[in-house]
């Protein structure tokens, strides 16, 4: 486990203690903590957790969901880019002994991390742009994005602590396979990826 996971009060931790008051006076939303600055986001829509039920199907038809690794929503990951640094994933596959690795605020190292995936929505840059620095820095292998904005799913690996080296765009009509450090083969249809984020509403948004 890092250094980082030595746990504190809350009370020294001012920036956690005013995400959880924000969580209290908005169920539903989603608080985190990137680069120092709170980041709120608003509860997400349906066609939002029809994609996430839609990813969780391949991934343990797979066998990520079992004895050596499993299947998650919402699961904090403890950020080394700011002292009070956390975002909370969509959607994880970690190490089946992820309970070892608790750190603070029910957020986790990112050492037990195999894959993070984010699903836009209103805030769909800070998907793009701000968490793809961050979950760089935490070296997470493999960072998915399913950009619901512009009908998009990136996969992005190789992280170098700033960056990834790699980022593939992906357009409906392809199917990916993403790698191997998983554990386990997967691909994912793109279309139908993309397809059951779409709102009836606005198509081109998330």
């Amino acid at each position: 486990m890092s250094a980082a996971s030595v746990e504190l009060p809350h009370g020294e931790l001012p920036l956690i203690a005013e995400a959880n008051r924000i969580m209290d006076r908005l169920p539903g939303y989603r608080v985190e903590i990137i680069g120092g600055q709170l980041l709120v986001t608003p509860p997400p829509d349906g066609p939002h957790a029809v994609v996430l039920t839609d990813l969780i199907l391949p991934f343990a038809a797979a066998g990520l969901h079992g004895a050596h690794s499993k299947v998650v929503q919402g699961i904090g990951l403890w950020l080394p880019t700011d002292a009070e640094d956390y975002t909370i994933p969509d959607l994880a596959i970690v190490d089946a002994d992820v309970d070892d690795h608790l750190v603070e605020n029910n957020c986790y190292d990112p050492v037990c991390f195999r894959l993070v995936l984010e699903v836009t929505s209103s805030n769909w840059r800070n998907d793009l742009k701000a968490k793809v620095t961050a979950y760089a820095a935490a070296m997470v292998p493999v960072y998915v994005i399913v950009d619901r904005k512009h009908q998009r799913l990136h996969v992005l690996t190789d992280p170098d602590c700033a960056d990834y080296s790699t980022h593939r765009v992906h357009s409906p009509g392809e199917s990916v396979t993403l790698p191997d450090s998983l554990g386990a083969e997967v691909a994912l249809d793109v279309a139908a990826i993309l397809a059951a984020g779409r709102t009836k509403s606005t198509p081109d948004e998330g």
